[in-house]
Protein backbone atom coordinates (compact mmCIF):
# COMPACT_ATOMS: atom_id res chain seq x y z
CA UNK A 1 0.00 0.00 0.00
CA UNK A 2 0.96 3.24 -0.68
CA UNK A 3 2.04 6.19 1.99
CA UNK A 4 0.84 9.08 2.25
CA UNK A 5 2.25 12.56 3.65
CA UNK A 6 1.67 16.05 3.38
CA UNK A 7 3.74 19.36 3.58
CA UNK A 8 2.67 22.27 4.94
CA UNK A 9 4.74 25.70 3.83
CA UNK A 10 4.89 28.69 4.91
CA UNK A 11 6.37 31.24 7.67
CA UNK A 12 2.52 32.39 8.38
CA UNK A 13 2.06 28.85 9.80
CA UNK A 14 4.79 28.34 12.05
CA UNK A 15 4.49 32.20 13.28
CA UNK A 16 1.16 31.51 14.37
CA UNK A 17 -0.37 34.35 12.42
CA UNK A 18 -2.12 31.48 9.90
CA UNK A 19 -3.74 28.72 11.74
CA UNK A 20 -2.97 25.59 9.45
CA UNK A 21 -6.46 23.91 8.52
CA UNK A 22 -4.60 21.38 5.69
CA UNK A 23 -3.49 18.97 8.08
CA UNK A 24 -7.32 17.91 9.36
CA UNK A 25 -8.55 18.77 6.28
CA UNK A 26 -6.53 16.28 4.03
CA UNK A 27 -6.78 13.85 6.83
CA UNK A 28 -10.31 13.45 6.08
CA UNK A 29 -9.96 13.70 2.30
CA UNK A 30 -7.99 10.55 2.70
CA UNK A 31 -10.15 8.62 5.50
CA UNK A 32 -13.06 9.20 3.32
CA UNK A 33 -11.15 6.62 1.23
CA UNK A 34 -10.20 3.95 3.53
CA UNK A 35 -6.34 5.85 2.93
CA UNK A 36 -3.84 7.26 6.26
CA UNK A 37 -2.11 9.87 6.57
CA UNK A 38 1.13 8.61 7.70
CA UNK A 39 3.15 12.17 8.24
CA UNK A 40 3.17 15.28 8.11
CA UNK A 41 6.03 18.12 7.94
CA UNK A 42 5.38 22.07 8.72
CA UNK A 43 8.03 24.18 6.50
CA UNK A 44 8.62 27.90 6.71
CA UNK A 45 9.32 30.12 3.84
CA UNK A 46 13.80 28.93 3.50
CA UNK A 47 14.25 27.81 -0.19
CA UNK A 48 17.62 25.73 1.24
CA UNK A 49 15.54 23.89 3.95
CA UNK A 50 12.53 23.74 1.56
CA UNK A 51 15.06 21.72 -1.37
CA UNK A 52 16.36 19.19 1.35
CA UNK A 53 12.58 18.14 2.53
CA UNK A 54 11.63 17.34 -1.06
CA UNK A 55 15.13 15.49 -1.93
CA UNK A 56 14.39 13.64 1.41
CA UNK A 57 10.30 12.69 0.23
CA UNK A 58 11.30 12.30 -3.93
CA UNK A 59 13.61 10.01 -2.23
CA UNK A 60 10.63 7.99 -0.46
CA UNK A 61 8.62 7.45 -2.84
CA UNK A 62 5.58 8.31 -0.98
CA UNK A 63 2.93 10.21 -2.15
CA UNK A 64 3.06 13.33 -0.81
CA UNK A 65 0.89 16.61 -1.28
CA UNK A 66 2.70 20.26 -0.45
CA UNK A 67 0.15 23.32 -0.29
CA UNK A 68 1.85 26.50 -0.33
CA UNK A 69 4.69 28.47 -1.49
CA UNK A 70 3.89 28.10 -6.13
CA UNK A 71 3.41 31.65 -6.17
CA UNK A 72 5.72 34.46 -7.64
CA UNK A 73 6.53 36.33 -4.87
CA UNK A 74 10.00 36.70 -3.40
CA UNK A 75 8.95 34.87 0.14
CA UNK A 76 8.18 32.07 -2.23
CA UNK A 77 10.26 28.81 -3.12
CA UNK A 78 7.96 25.57 -3.76
CA UNK A 79 8.80 25.65 -7.33
CA UNK A 80 12.52 26.17 -7.32
CA UNK A 81 12.88 23.74 -4.11
CA UNK A 82 11.35 21.22 -5.85
CA UNK A 83 13.41 21.47 -9.31
CA UNK A 84 16.50 22.11 -7.55
CA UNK A 85 15.82 18.70 -5.14
CA UNK A 86 15.62 16.77 -8.70
CA UNK A 87 18.56 19.02 -10.65
CA UNK A 88 15.86 19.76 -13.03
CA UNK A 89 15.51 23.42 -14.55
CA UNK A 90 12.19 25.96 -14.28
CA UNK A 91 10.73 26.28 -17.45
CA UNK A 92 6.96 27.90 -18.47
CA UNK A 93 4.86 24.60 -18.87
CA UNK A 94 3.11 25.76 -21.93
CA UNK A 95 -0.51 24.84 -20.69
CA UNK A 96 -0.12 26.31 -17.86
CA UNK A 97 0.58 29.66 -19.41
CA UNK A 98 -2.25 29.25 -21.76
CA UNK A 99 -4.54 29.04 -18.79
CA UNK A 100 -2.74 31.82 -17.03
CA UNK A 101 -3.60 34.21 -20.05
CA UNK A 102 -6.77 33.53 -19.81
CA UNK A 103 -7.38 34.07 -16.70
CA UNK A 104 -5.44 37.67 -17.18
CA UNK A 105 -8.13 38.08 -20.39
CA UNK A 106 -11.25 37.54 -18.34
CA UNK A 107 -9.67 39.70 -15.64
CA UNK A 108 -9.26 42.39 -18.11
CA UNK A 109 -12.60 42.30 -19.46
CA UNK A 110 -13.83 42.90 -15.66
CA UNK A 111 -11.88 45.46 -15.80
CA UNK A 112 -9.20 44.04 -13.91
CA UNK A 113 -5.39 44.75 -15.06
CA UNK A 114 -4.50 44.08 -18.97
CA UNK A 115 -5.37 41.81 -21.11
CA UNK A 116 -2.06 42.46 -22.88
CA UNK A 117 0.46 39.39 -21.31
CA UNK A 118 3.90 41.73 -21.95
CA UNK A 119 2.85 44.30 -19.28
CA UNK A 120 5.44 43.65 -15.91
CA UNK A 121 2.55 42.39 -14.13
CA UNK A 122 1.27 40.08 -16.58
CA UNK A 123 4.84 38.76 -17.23
CA UNK A 124 5.26 37.97 -13.16
CA UNK A 125 1.89 36.34 -13.12
CA UNK A 126 3.11 33.91 -16.08
CA UNK A 127 6.44 33.25 -13.23
CA UNK A 128 3.69 31.11 -11.41
CA UNK A 129 3.39 28.86 -14.56
CA UNK A 130 6.89 28.11 -14.26
CA UNK A 131 7.30 24.68 -13.38
CA UNK A 132 10.32 22.02 -12.74
CA UNK A 133 10.65 20.17 -16.09
CA UNK A 134 8.64 17.28 -16.95
CA UNK A 135 6.31 18.44 -15.00
CA UNK A 136 2.15 17.79 -15.61
CA UNK A 137 -0.17 20.41 -14.35
CA UNK A 138 -3.18 19.77 -11.61
CA UNK A 139 -6.12 22.34 -12.92
CA UNK A 140 -6.99 24.53 -10.21
CA UNK A 141 -11.25 24.89 -10.30
CA UNK A 142 -10.80 28.08 -8.42
CA UNK A 143 -9.05 30.53 -10.37
CA UNK A 144 -7.49 28.18 -12.70
CA UNK A 145 -3.53 29.08 -11.84
CA UNK A 146 -2.63 25.60 -11.47
CA UNK A 147 -0.41 23.66 -9.69
CA UNK A 148 2.10 21.06 -10.48
CA UNK A 149 3.15 17.26 -10.02
CA UNK A 150 6.29 15.30 -10.19
CA UNK A 151 6.43 11.83 -9.57
CA UNK A 152 4.14 11.36 -6.62
CA UNK A 153 4.22 14.61 -5.29
CA UNK A 154 1.35 17.18 -5.77
CA UNK A 155 2.40 21.22 -5.40
CA UNK A 156 -0.99 22.96 -4.28
CA UNK A 157 -1.67 26.86 -3.44
CA UNK A 158 -1.82 27.64 0.16
CA UNK A 159 -5.28 28.48 -0.09
CA UNK A 160 -7.64 26.04 1.61
CA UNK A 161 -10.66 27.05 -1.30
CA UNK A 162 -8.37 25.88 -4.21
CA UNK A 163 -5.78 23.25 -2.55
CA UNK A 164 -8.42 21.13 -1.40
CA UNK A 165 -10.43 20.28 -4.43
CA UNK A 166 -7.30 19.95 -6.17
CA UNK A 167 -6.20 17.57 -3.77
CA UNK A 168 -9.40 15.98 -4.06
CA UNK A 169 -9.65 15.61 -7.71
CA UNK A 170 -6.01 14.27 -7.65
CA UNK A 171 -6.79 10.91 -4.87
CA UNK A 172 -10.41 10.32 -7.32
CA UNK A 173 -8.11 10.34 -10.05
CA UNK A 174 -4.89 9.07 -9.55
CA UNK A 175 -4.93 6.55 -6.72
CA UNK A 176 -8.75 5.16 -6.48
CA UNK A 177 -7.09 1.89 -6.89
CA UNK A 178 -5.53 2.14 -3.64
CA UNK A 179 -9.04 2.91 -1.85
CA UNK A 180 -10.67 0.67 1.03
CA UNK A 181 -8.32 -1.81 -0.21
CA UNK A 182 -8.03 -3.11 3.61
CA UNK A 183 -10.53 -3.17 6.86
CA UNK A 184 -8.58 -1.55 9.30
CA UNK A 185 -9.62 -1.56 12.97
CA UNK A 186 -8.56 -0.19 16.24
CA UNK A 187 -9.25 -1.87 19.74
CA UNK A 188 -8.66 -0.37 23.35
CA UNK A 189 -9.28 -0.21 26.97
CA UNK A 190 -8.38 1.96 29.55
CA UNK A 191 -6.36 0.79 32.67
CA UNK A 192 -6.03 2.68 35.73
CA UNK A 193 -3.92 3.32 38.52
CA UNK A 194 -0.89 0.85 36.35
CA UNK A 195 2.06 2.45 35.51
CA UNK A 196 3.53 2.32 32.00
CA UNK A 197 7.10 0.67 32.70
CA UNK A 198 4.38 -2.50 34.38
CA UNK A 199 3.03 -2.56 30.89
CA UNK A 200 5.90 -1.58 28.31
CA UNK A 201 7.27 -5.45 28.34
CA UNK A 202 3.71 -6.86 27.58
CA UNK A 203 3.53 -4.08 24.41
CA UNK A 204 6.87 -5.37 23.21
CA UNK A 205 6.04 -9.12 23.32
CA UNK A 206 2.72 -8.20 21.19
CA UNK A 207 5.07 -6.47 18.30
CA UNK A 208 6.60 -9.24 18.24
CA UNK A 209 4.09 -12.06 18.06
CA UNK A 210 1.58 -10.39 15.79
CA UNK A 211 2.61 -8.71 12.52
CA UNK A 212 0.87 -6.08 11.01
CA UNK A 213 -0.37 -5.06 14.64
CA UNK A 214 0.59 -1.66 16.34
CA UNK A 215 0.47 -1.30 19.60
CA UNK A 216 -0.47 1.93 21.65
CA UNK A 217 -0.14 3.74 25.06
CA UNK A 218 -1.41 7.47 25.68
CA UNK A 219 -1.44 7.54 29.20
CA UNK A 220 -3.56 10.44 31.34
CA UNK A 221 -2.59 11.88 34.63
CA UNK A 222 -6.67 11.95 34.99
CA UNK A 223 -8.62 14.92 35.00
CA UNK A 224 -12.65 15.15 36.77
CA UNK A 225 -13.86 11.91 38.09
CA UNK A 226 -11.06 9.99 36.10
CA UNK A 227 -7.92 9.14 38.02
CA UNK A 228 -4.37 8.31 36.45
CA UNK A 229 -4.75 6.07 33.34
CA UNK A 230 -3.68 4.63 30.25
CA UNK A 231 -5.28 3.87 27.36
CA UNK A 232 -4.12 0.58 25.99
CA UNK A 233 -4.52 -0.83 22.36
CA UNK A 234 -3.82 -2.01 19.40
CA UNK A 235 -4.28 -1.05 15.47
CA UNK A 236 -4.17 -2.57 12.65
CA UNK A 237 -6.26 -4.95 9.81
CA UNK A 238 -9.65 -6.15 11.69
CA UNK A 239 -9.05 -10.09 10.89
CA UNK A 240 -5.95 -9.97 13.11
CA UNK A 241 -6.85 -7.48 15.43
CA UNK A 242 -8.88 -10.00 17.97
CA UNK A 243 -6.29 -11.67 18.99
CA UNK A 244 -3.81 -9.90 19.87
CA UNK A 245 -6.63 -7.53 21.62
CA UNK A 246 -7.13 -10.62 23.39
CA UNK A 247 -3.41 -11.11 24.23
CA UNK A 248 -3.37 -7.42 25.28
CA UNK A 249 -6.48 -7.19 27.54
CA UNK A 250 -5.33 -10.71 29.65
CA UNK A 251 -1.83 -9.79 30.29
CA UNK A 252 -3.01 -6.16 31.55
CA UNK A 253 -5.65 -8.26 33.90
CA UNK A 254 -2.88 -10.47 34.90
CA UNK A 255 -0.32 -7.66 35.62
CA UNK A 256 -3.37 -6.12 38.02
CA UNK A 257 -3.92 -9.31 39.76
CA UNK A 258 -7.03 -9.69 37.87
CA UNK A 259 -8.66 -6.47 39.38
CA UNK A 260 -11.48 -6.34 36.75
CA UNK A 261 -12.64 -2.70 38.59
CA UNK A 262 -8.92 -1.62 37.18
CA UNK A 263 -9.95 -2.05 33.19
CA UNK A 264 -13.17 -0.57 31.18
CA UNK A 265 -13.08 -1.65 27.47
CA UNK A 266 -13.38 0.96 25.20
CA UNK A 267 -15.99 0.47 21.76
CA UNK A 268 -14.01 -0.48 18.88
CA UNK A 269 -13.34 1.40 15.96
CA UNK A 270 -13.10 0.78 12.77
CA UNK A 271 -12.06 2.15 9.46
CA UNK A 272 -11.68 1.21 5.99
CA UNK A 273 -7.48 1.44 5.10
Amino acid sequence: MKTFGLIIIGDEILSGKREDKHFPKVRTLLAERGLRLSWVRYVGDDREYCTTVFRETFASKDVVFSCGGIGATPDDHTRQAAAAALGLPLVLHPEAARLITERCIAAAKQGHGSADMTTPENLQRLKMGEFPQDSRIIPNPYNQIPGFNLQDHWFVPGFPQMAWPMIEAVLNLYYADEFNRVAWAEKSFLVYEMPESRITPLMEEIQKRFADIKVFSLPSVGEGPKSRHIELGVKGPKEKLQAAYTFLLEGTLALSGSNHSLIQELSPTVKQN
